[in-house]
């Protein structure tokens, strides 16, 4: 551990007596206390003992080790890391909205209503959908949703044997796993040599059992699925829906619409499209969207427009009879759908459309300019992503993470490694519309260097990095015993 960057641990920081903190008085004593005697500790707490400047230093430092976009460039591939502007931050924590409760009458806080009402409007103009909820708190929450709005539509026809859901190979992991949760049975359909879905194994596939077919256009190779209009034709004919993983929809904004190639439902992630915070686990936000003829499955409460109203917006909750009832706790994550609003309304109508193409620009200039040194298994226009399989020259031993962790020297977070699992050595690179030229090009630089690295000195690179707080550390031992306390890293064993 190099304490230079990291900082000794709070508990080396520790001297008997000393304290940061000074609380007042009360009249309370064990012998007094309003706790019951079974929830008194026996002895005090393990803590550390510093003074106040000691932790704030301690955690300052730790904060400095974090990586985020605000630091530097986050290439991740799959999960669009981009953007949060400060003026969306701004926005949402106005009082105004800050300081709303769920639990007001609605009459209290009609402005918020109607930008949670323009939201799902906007959003459904962009994917070319009739009518969106905002409920679900998460991508995954998204895709659930979107599979039970999926089954209650045909258990409202009598069509109780769909259970089927057709996802190809190349598919997010959470498709699989929502369609599980939902008490549906996944079928795998293949890829061709190309990365496209091959509609000849899809045809084989398709019967009177299908529920609905799961799709990320561009898919999670950064393809575009040129064949949609064919696949959804087909997928209609036999009685299922057409489902869009809306994670990919950030090189489409602007361009084209889900809803134009036939697509019945979707989710969006709002944390990859329209800039909210991503990662540490949420905050997270999915909306659900629905062609004409499904809002009725919507979940409940739902905000709508009533002309026969004096306000205008009302609250449905519960009112039809086919919905879903609440699929979360009151209209979602609320200031998050805030900071999606503040950066649409930001870009407004005639920026938006630059977005897809901007992003697709970055992607393959990046790809065009290392494609001699990393190979790539499939070559051609990609989207707002691609995949490279490693280096081209294996005889160096160097692999995709070690690659990966070389980019750490560098003060470049590493792009998604080993993922999608079509190839042995998946290096998966997405730069978003926000970077600058001069930002990928000292990208492309520091891996030109790392290939050259690999093949003049190829330990380096394997055994890499090297100039952050914790080297390389052995990863199917930290799986298997993580060390999640002091005591066990003061014992050097598992607890």
């Amino acid at each position: 551990m190099n304490n230079k960057l990291y900082g000794n641990l709070i508990f080396e920081l520790s001297k008997p007596g000393r304290k940061g903190y000074s609380l007042p008085k009360t009249d309370y004593s064990h012998s007094s206390s309003v706790l019951p005697p079974y929830l008194l500790r026996g002895k005090d707490a393990e803590l550390p003992e510093c003074d106040e400047l000691t932790v704030v230093r301690h955690y300052t430092n730790l904060s400095h080790n974090n990586f985020g976009v605000n630091d530097g460039f986050y290439p991740l591939g799959s999960c669009t890391m981009k953007y949060n502007p400060l003026i969306n931050e701004e926005v949402a924590a106005l009082p105004s909205f800050n300081d709303l409760h769920p639990a007001q009458p609605a009459e209290t806080c009609l402005p918020a209503m109607a930008l949670y009402y323009d939201l799902q409007s906007m959003l459904a103009e962009l994917t070319g959908l009739s009518e969106f909820t905002l409920n679900p708190c998460a991508g995954a929450h998204g895709e659930l949703t979107g599979l039970m709005i999926i089954r209650a539509y045909h258990n409202s026809r009598g069509d109780q044997k769909r259970i089927k859901v057709l996802i190809p190979d190349s598919a997010h992991g959470t498709n699989p796993a929502s369609a599980a949760v939902c008490g549906l049975e996944v079928v795998e359909v293949k890829s061709l040599d190309d990365g496209t879905v091959d509609v000849e194994d899809l045809r084989t596939k398709l019967n009177d059992e299908v529920a609905a077919m799961m799709m990320t256009n561009p898919n999670t190779l950064g393809i575009f699925e040129k064949n949609i209009p064919e696949i959804a034709k087909l997928v209609h004919e036999c009685g299922g829906l057409m489902y869009y993983d809306g994670a990919n929809l950030n090189p489409m904004l602007g361009v084209c619409r889900p809803g134009d190639m036939g697509f019945d439902v979707m989710h969006i992630n709002l944390h990859k499209t329209f800039s909210t915070p991503h990662g540490g686990g949420g905050p997270g936000a999915g909306p659900v969207g629905v062609r004409k003829g499904l809002e009725q499955f919507l979940p409940t409460p739902r905000i709508v427009y009533n002309e026969d109203d004096e306000l205008g917006l009302e609250v449905h909750t519960g009112d039809y009879e086919q919905a879903l009832g609440s699929i979360g706790n009151y209209f979602g994550n609320y200031n998050v759908l805030i900071k999606a609003y503040a950066y649409i309304l930001s870009l407004g109508r005639e920026h938006v459309k630059y977005v897809g193409p901007l992003a697709t620009l970055n992607a393959n200039y990046i790809k065009e300019k290392l494609k001699d040194l990393y190979e790539l298994p499939i070559d051609g226009h990609c989207m707002h992503e691609f995949v490279f399989d490693g280096l081209k020259d294996k005889s160096t031993g160097v692999t995709t993470m070690d690659i990966a962790k070389r980019l750490l020297d560098y003060g470049y977070h590493a792009p998604t490694i080993y993922f999608p699992l079509l190839f042995h050595e998946s290096l998966m690179i997405e730069p978003t519309e926000n970077e600058s030229k001069e930002t990928i090009d000292g990208f492309i630089e520091v891996m030109r260097k790392i290939a050259q690295e690999a093949k003049d000195d190829s330990e380096l690179v394997k055994t890499a990095p090297h100039l952050t707080p914790i080297g390389r550390v052995d990863d199917v031992l930290a799986a298997k015993h993580p060390v999640t306390t002091y005591r066990q890293l003061k014992n050097n064993q598992p607890e």
